[in-house]
């Protein structure tokens, strides 16, 4: 593939480090820098990094409040639910950090077949989702061409009322026509993560003779997505390869070249925390703590308000139940990282040396939704905006007036709905049916209320895939 640098690099190492380094913690200009979150409007760089200052219990309790204020006034109470689906862990790099790296002698390689991937698919549909993000090693085998057409698998395979409605892509950078090709095939976001966006970590961790040592493709990955057609992305970076608060600003300063380039941001942001992985033996200096991974969710989220946030079965349930109350709009649930693992035993364990790195929440998908009706939480299949064009720029349309919360509380609604009429527990049913005529209560305009309530009764009567 011949390399097309459709974007330049606008990370600058020495101003983001200069913009933390040092700094104090300054009350009159965070304050202010509140008030404009609640306007639900972005942050600069530089706003940010004064929130990355905030050391006192008083603004960072102020700071939290503020996020949760702001994540109930865009969100609302709705949790998207999603399942990681690993197609394949051949891998031409070499990440220090990785399990799937390819000097790994220990870790089993695999490439599911067209009949495997139909089975792993059967298999999650059959739990009840909906949305899979499909994960590829970075390799030549994984073209653009494969990608799609396990895309289209994918939507083609249905069993009963199971289906999946939105496949996102987790997969090496493309050039635009690469890009080109898996958008034709309906995918949704595609992510790639810059991991980290400090220069010399990003040299230290992937070697210069490996298709991800090129720091500029990687980090201009998005700009040629956007040319290729596709307008919803997922950025991230991997926290502990490097201070937390450069990746933050990174980050924010990614999201604002992205904006500023193609009038829109990234539609998720991701900030996982390095796990133990098959044959990671490397010193981690900068690993993160739980006290600094909530500070540093609670800023992204004031950051990019109309930006998804997306936390992973990385983390543990305690840790993700709170980051929820502020910051994350997504979780994965179920989750098997194995290549086919979804067809396992689900007592069975997590086998690293097939694996790209340890979970640390292994609930069924049931158990996570009980867990989140518990909390109020409305778990959301929805994939209505996707399919009813609502992406790129037209979703901030709809996002920024705050249309996006009176569309998604009631599409949350119909899909729960759908989970519980045909795959859920009883006592997951009780509970979510119990929550949505609380959410049926609180809802303010009748004539929504009463097409919403007809909808469901359509629901609980066979019929499937109503939404607004």
């Amino acid at each position: 593939m011949k390399k097309e640098y459709s974007g330049t690099d606008f990370i600058n190492d020495s101003y983001i480090t200069s913009l933390y380094t040092g700094k104090k913690e300054n009350p009159d200009e965070v304050r202010r820098i509140f008030a404009k979150c609640r306007e639900k409007r972005a942050l600069t760089v530089e706003e940010t990094a004064e929130l990355v200052a905030i050391s006192s219990p008083e603004l960072l309790e102020e700071m939290y409040q503020t996020a949760r204020e702001l994540k109930r006034t865009v969100y609302g109470n709705r949790i998207v639910l999603f399942a990681p689906l690993y197609v394949g862990n051949y891998c031409i790099n070499d990440c220090k950090y990785c399990g799937f790296k390819k000097s790994a002698k220990s870790t089993v390689r695999k490439t599911l077949s067209p009949a495997e991937l139909e089975k792993e698919l059967l298999s999650l549909e059959n739990m009840g989702h909906k949305r899979l993000i499909l994960v590829f090693g970075e390799s030549p085998i994984y073209s653009p061409e494969f990608i799609a057409e396990c895309t289209r698998t994918c939507y083609r395979v249905k069993e009963g009322n199971g289906e999946i409605r939105r496949v996102n892509i987790n997969a090496a950078p493309l050039d635009i026509d690469g890009y080109k090709t898996v958008k034709a095939a309906g995918i949704g976001t595609f992510q790639v993560f810059q991991e980290t966006y400090h220069k010399e970590t990003y040299a230290k961790y992937h070697p210069a003779d490996t298709m991800k040592g090129d720091y500029l493709w990687r980090l201009t990955a998005m700009d040629r997505a956007f040319l290729g057609g596709i307008d919803d992305m997922g950025i991230g970076a991997l926290f502990g390869l490097y201070d937390w608060r450069f990746e933050v600003l990174g980050l924010v300063t990614h999201a604002v070249h992205l904006q500023e380039r193609f009038g829109v941001g990234p539609h998720t942001i991701s900030f996982p925390r390095i796990k133990p992985a098959q044959e990671l033996n490397i010193p981690l200096p900068y690993e993160v703590s739980d006290a600094d991974f909530k500070k540093l969710v609670a800023i992204l989220r004031l950051a990019v308000p109309y930006t998804g946030m997306i936390m992973t079965a990385r983390e543990s349930e305690e840790l993700r139940s709170e980051l929820m109350q502020f910051g994350v709009s997504q979780i994965d649930a179920g989750t098997h990282l194995e290549i086919g693992g979804y067809q396992k035993d689900a007592s069975a364990g997590q086998e690293l040396d097939k694996e790209q790195f340890q979970v640390g929440d292994t609930r069924s998908l049931d158990d996570v939704i009980y867990w989140l009706l518990k909390n109020d939480f409305i778990p959301s299949f929805c994939t209505s905006c996707y399919r009813k064009g609502r992406t790129g720029e037209h979703f901030m349309e709809f996002a920024i007036p705050g249309f996006i919360k009176r569309f998604c509380t009631p599409n949350a609604m119909l899909t729960l709905a759908e989970y519980l009429m045909d795959y859920s527990s009883e006592r997951t049913r009780r509970e979510g049916f119990r929550l949505i005529e609380k959410e049926l209560a609180a809802m303010e305009d009748p004539k929504f209320k009463e097409q919403t309530m007809a909808k469901l009764e359509q629901i609980k009567s066979g019929t499937r895939d109503l939404n607004f």
